[in-house]
Formats: structure tokens, C-alpha cells, sequence
């Protein structure tokens, strides 16, 4: 059980190094936090792409994300989050080396959500394995976002721009069918911390609740 001195809530954002648009609602955005009423810090890692996060699943970072997220709380951060929900495969090293509670990627709310769906830029690299270290219902479906779209190049591919309108109807088409295919669902939960821009067109597409890491980050923090 952490303790957190009794300061003003702080979030502390591990971010990976990336150029693409970071609209309101994406975990990059200060306004994202201001709306949830929390002050943030951010840390920018860098040569922590978003290929080498999410394709690479590479260990050397582990040091740099832990040093990096020291220095958030000596700067006043008193909960630590990141800016990739693949990240998840750190949650316990993170939590364990910090003095701050850790919520590294939306994955972690799986386990708490009445029959979830998972939507994830990447469905090939989000491993079973990964999913069990997360505490992720067995059986839990999981949607990726194909290769070919514009969403998916742009973010992985870690271009300077991006159409949200594009993206928007790119994910909402993938979520439409999940009712009909999946009609026990009850929640759907954005693996990406790109998506949540998109959250309430995706709630209205897919008739379900849906969740992200700032959805997170806002119970864990303000009903500390």
C-alpha cells in the first residue's frame, strides 16, 4: 500500500517521444486533466517511440521509464500514469520501485468491468500474455485497429499530422458490429491513450460504457 504525502493531487505522465497531434481527450493534452478538475506533470522519454513500445516489448526502457518517473514525484507528481497502454508490462516493477500509486495503462480496468471488450491500436502485439499480467478476463474480446488505417499509421507511424474525422469513423465502424456479435458486452475499454477523443462517439456506436485510462485516473485519484 503506497503512501501519498498530503499534497494537492498530481498526476505525473511517463510520455513516450512522439511528433503526432495530441487533440483534447488524448492523455498528451493538459486540458485532458484540467476537465477532470487534476493538475499534471509530463516526462518525455526520450527514444521511446511508439513502434519500440508497442512492436519491440523492449526491456531496456524499464530503467529509464523508473528514473524518469522519480523524477516526476520529487517534482510533485502523487500518482504516476504513462502515455501507451502497452506499457501495462511495467505496472509491477513501476509499482513496486515508487513511493506513488501506479496506473500504467487502461488495461489494468479490465478486471474490475462487468463483461468487457478491449479496443487496441495493435492486436497482434497485445499478447495473451501481456493480457494475463494486466489481470484481463479470459475470453475477453479484443478488437485491433487494421494495419492499413489512417489512425493506425498516423499514430504508429508517429506522423505530424492526423484527420480526426478520418480516424473518428475508422474506430467507430470497428465498434458498430460488437453488440451483434458480442451481446453479453457491457463495457468496452480503449487500450490506446490516442482514443479517447473519440469515446463518446465510440460510446454511441457500440452501445456500451467506455473506459480509458483518464476515466482511470479520475476514480483512482479523486476518490483517494
Amino acid at each position: 500500500m503506497h503512501h501519498t504525502p498530503d499534497r494537492a493531487p498530481c498526476v505525473g505522465v511517463l510520455m513516450l517521444q512522439t511528433r503526432f497531434p495530441r487533440p483534447v481527450g488524448d492523455i498528451g493534452h493538459p486540458q485532458s486533466f484540467a476537465d477532470l478538475g487534476l493538475a499534471v506533470r509530463y516526462k518525455v522519454l526520450a527514444g521511446a517511440t511508439p513502434q519500440r513500445v508497442v512492436n519491440r516489448d523492449d526491456p531496456g526502457l524499464l530503467a529509464a521509464f523508473i528514473s524518469a518517473a522519480h523524477d516526476l514525484v520529487a517534482e510533485g507528481a502523487t500518482f504516476i500514469t504513462t502515455s501507451c497502454g502497452f506499457l501495462v508490462r511495467y505496472q509491477e516493477q513501476m509499482s513496486q520501485a515508487l513511493p506513488v500509486p501506479v496506473l500504467s495503462s487502461s488495461l489494468l480496468l479490465c478486471r474490475h468491468l462487468a463483461a468487457p471488450a478491449i479496443l487496441t491500436i495493435d492486436d497482434q502485439s497485445l499478447s495473451p500474455a501481456l493480457l494475463r499480467s494486466a489481470g484481463v478476463p479470459e475470453h475477453t474480446p479484443v478488437i485491433g485497429v487494421p494495419a492499413s488505417s489512417h489512425f493506425r499509421q498516423q499514430i504508429l507511424g508517429d506522423q505530424p499530422t492526423l484527420d480526426q474525422a478520418r480516424a473518428q469513423a475508422e474506430l467507430v465502424a470497428l465498434v458498430e458490429p460488437l453488440r451483434l456479435r458480442h451481446p453479453q458486452l457491457q463495457s468496452l475499454v480503449l487500450e490506446c491513450t490516442n482514443m479517447p477523443p473519440y469515446a463518446a462517439a465510440l460510446a454511441v456506436a457500440s452501445g456500451l460504457q467506455v473506459h480509458h485510462l483518464l476515466t482511470g485516473i479520475g476514480r483512482a485519484v479523486l476518490q483517494r
